[in-house]
């Protein structure tokens, strides 16, 4: 379920699921799956344009725009079939992007990429690092980081790694 911070307050409400949304997910869940993607977000929305369709996908491999092409024409099959929203609407389908968040449970997935990681505990006075993942084993991380042109190697409870997501390497 999609989540949004209220305007004037600072705790979190969750956006109820509509039975469009609900129809849509149960209808696309397993096929994507099946070609190796994740259902990353999902939500249907009415506007000035139209209703409209937002679905978001996800794998640990990039996905190139070429990707996103080739699916849509899957998507929209999958959704053609199910009918899970009455009337004319559009389709917009894309990827979690270029620094999407990661699911810390899923972050073993994503050894060999670039990462920006948070600490709850900070690691040589740092709670933000930047840097190639290079393992995940018996509870340590692992992630080589340059700065200044030199490379060094921080290793780290993985319990302290309270947020993480891709990041661009410059």
């Amino acid at each position: 379920m999609p989540l949004f911070f209220g305007r004037h307050t600072k705790k979190m409400i969750k956006k109820q699921e509509t039975p469009e949304e609900k129809k849509a997910k149960e209808a696309l869940e397993t096929p994507l799956k099946e070609k190796g993607y994740d259902l990353y977000s999902l939500r249907f929305l009415s506007s000035a344009e139209g209703p409209k369709l937002e679905v978001v996908v996800d794998r640990p491999e990039p996905i190139s725009l070429d990707d996103i092409v080739a699916l849509s024409d899957f998507v929209s099959a999958a959704l053609d079939e199910a009918d899970p929203i009455a009337g004319p609407y559009t389709l917009d389908l894309s990827s979690a992007g270029a620094e999407k968040e990661i699911a810390l449970a899923r972050l073993p997935e994503y050894v060999g990429r670039y990462v920006h990681l948070h600490l709850s505990t900070p690691h040589q006075g740092e709670n933000i690092l930047e840097g190639d993942l290079v393992s995940i084993e018996n509870g340590q991380c692992a992630l080589t980081i340059t700065n200044k042109g030199r490379k060094k190697q921080a290793t780290f409870p993985l319990q302290d790694v309270d947020a993480a997501r891709l990041a661009i390497k410059f």
